[in-house]
């Protein structure tokens, strides 16, 4: 089993320490100054990468209102420009660098009408999926959370649609189990349905707990570590023969350490 945990949780050094991959999230991994990569900055973190033993994944750019999150790397997969396709590709072709396993895609958001956001996203996704394909870097289009109604691909259904009618080898999902909870109001029955009914895409996964419910912090989407919220980690084991990494997406090495010892318990594996 592969677990992983985000660059955010701690310095490389202490997450080389505890797991076996690091998600390097490019929004807040400060190698942006404006909208501008930095090549200096962020080859000084692929020069400390280099000592470690670490397998990578990538967290693309997204869209979000958090006043945390960096305004000049807002994107939008139902709305893009030149300048968001220029961010998404930085994200896809370091990912070709690092040989990452996957790089992690944020649905679009809905702008007035569903059906045409939802069509410009797949008509984006199918552009990035083609510069996926020519770098040899596989994308993992992530489910977000059913508690803030302007997400797209929030039900499993329409996270499938996504990916099979975009039809690309270099697409497929990202699970994030925190997310399903929510979606699925802390229901574990219908979490495993979840869980099922996107198995035969998933390549990537995402691992934090909730309680399930709506709250005003971030929607419920709270990011605690497994085992401190409602989740049964046991329906992981609905995608079969799953060979990719748990990425822990919680906040503290602690939380790291937390997650992993639940993910193990739940999961029976060594």
């Amino acid at each position: 089993m592969i677990i992983g945990a985000s660059s955010f949780a701690g310095p490389l050094s202490e997450i080389s320490d505890e797991v076996k991959s690091v998600e390097l999230y490019m929004p807040k991994l400060h190698v942006y100054k404006g909208p501008r990569l930095d090549r200096d900055v962020l080859a000084t973190i692929l020069d400390e990468l280099s000592t470690l033993d670490l397998m990578t994944s990538i967290h693309a750019p997204y869209s979000a209102e958090s006043p945390t999150y960096p305004k000049d790397l807002r994107v939008d997969t139902s709305n893009m420009g030149p300048e968001d396709f220029r961010l998404m590709g930085e994200s896809i072709e370091l990912a070709a660098l690092l040989g990452s396993k996957a790089v992690v895609l944020h649905p679009g958001r809905i702008k007035g009408n569903h059906d045409l956001s939802f069509m410009n996203m797949v008509s984006n996704l199918k552009q990035l999926a083609t510069q996926a394909a020519d770098c040899g870097v596989m994308l993992g289009l992530e489910n977000k959370e059913g508690t803030d109604s302007t997400n797209l691909c929030c039900l499993a259904e329409e996270l499938v649609t996504a990916v099979e009618t975009v039809n690309s080898d270099n697409l497929k999902i990202t699970l994030d189990i925190g997310h399903a909870n929510l979606t699925c109001g802390g229901d574990n029955d219908k979490l495993r349905t979840f869980v099922r009914t996107i198995a035969p895409h998933v390549i990537h996964m995402h691992m934090h707990d909730n309680s399930g419910k709506w709250t005003s912090t971030y929607d419920g989407d709270e990011h605690l570590a497994p085992g401190k919220g409602t989740v049964d980690y046991t329906v992981l084991k609905e995608v079969h023969n799953y060979r990719g990494i748990y990425n822990l997406e919680v906040f503290s090495m602690t939380d790291v350490i937390s997650g992993k010892n639940t993910l193990m318990k739940f999961l029976d594996k060594g």
